[in-house]
């Protein structure tokens, strides 16, 4: 496994980041599904093939953290590529709708308590994750980290006064606007050494994040993630763009 390319998906058991493991297994890595369930990452992990294998990781707990990171050193011995894919859209009671959810997305009104609980899996465990993998990012030869972003949380595109998304700029969309600033700092941090960081913008893709009313399939929106995280050296750092090219910061 020293030779082999090894990458992360971070919740991969659904939706795009099933879609990237299937994708990078396809060319050749070694996958590792990324499910806060294990039964669950399982499951994908063998409808994957052999090239997969489920690791329990959420994203939220330290110690979950830690213990991944641990079989991945004590199994494989280092890590080629991260993709931080785990997130969510809101911390809504189960069982609401999606149009409830977005009316409790404001900030004017959404609970703290839901904030911090989207926060916590769009930023802080991207953060976490990524301090996590670095010691094993950097046994790798070329390793490249892709965090999935979101137009919906660029500033530059919100802060037009015709664009009617503005009125939905709220909880999530600050998250993934953070996020976009951690990638950045990452990269800012890395850019001497041979890990490459850049954000993937999917697309309004139809999966549960958004009651599956995205009008991308999941194999468009996985398409940019792959590209990036197989990056040849020429490949740029600290970037965020989809599959039609640079997105707005």
């Amino acid at each position: 496994m020293q030779n082999k390319r090894i990458a992360l998906i971070t919740g991969a058991n659904k939706g795009i980041g099933l879609q990237i493991a299937k994708d990078l297994a396809a060319q050749g890595l070694t996958v590792l599904v990324g499910s806060r369930n294990l039964e669950h990452g399982t499951t994908v992990a063998k409808s994957i093939g052999a090239n997969a294998h489920a690791l329990q990781l959420d994203v939220t707990d330290q110690s979950s953290i830690a213990a991944a990171a641990e079989r991945i050193r004590s199994e494989f011995g280092h890590l080629d590529v991260l993709v931080n894919n785990a997130g969510i859209s809101h911390a809504g009671k189960p069982g609401s709708t999606f149009a409830d959810n977005i009316k409790t997305d404001s900030l004017i009104s959404a609970p703290l308590e839901n904030v911090q609980a989207v926060w916590a899996t769009n930023v802080f465990g991207v953060i976490a994750v990524t301090q996590a993998m670095l010691p094993l990012l950097r046994e790798a030869p070329a390793a490249r980290i892709v965090n999935m972003g979101s137009q919906g949380g660029s500033l530059t595109w919100n802060s037009e006064p015709e664009n009617p998304h503005r009125k939905m700029f709220g909880t999530y969309s600050t998250s993934k606007a953070a996020a976009h600033a951690v990638t950045l700092a990452f990269a800012f941090a890395l850019e001497e050494t041979n890990i490459k960081v850049n954000i993937a913008d999917p697309g309004h893709t139809a999966t549960a994040l958004n009651n599956f009313s995205g009008a991308r399939t999941v194999e468009q929106g996985a398409r940019r993630a792959v590209q990036l995280a197989l990056l040849n050296e020429n490949g740029s750092t600290g970037t965020f763009s989809g599959e039609d090219g640079p997105v707005a910061w």
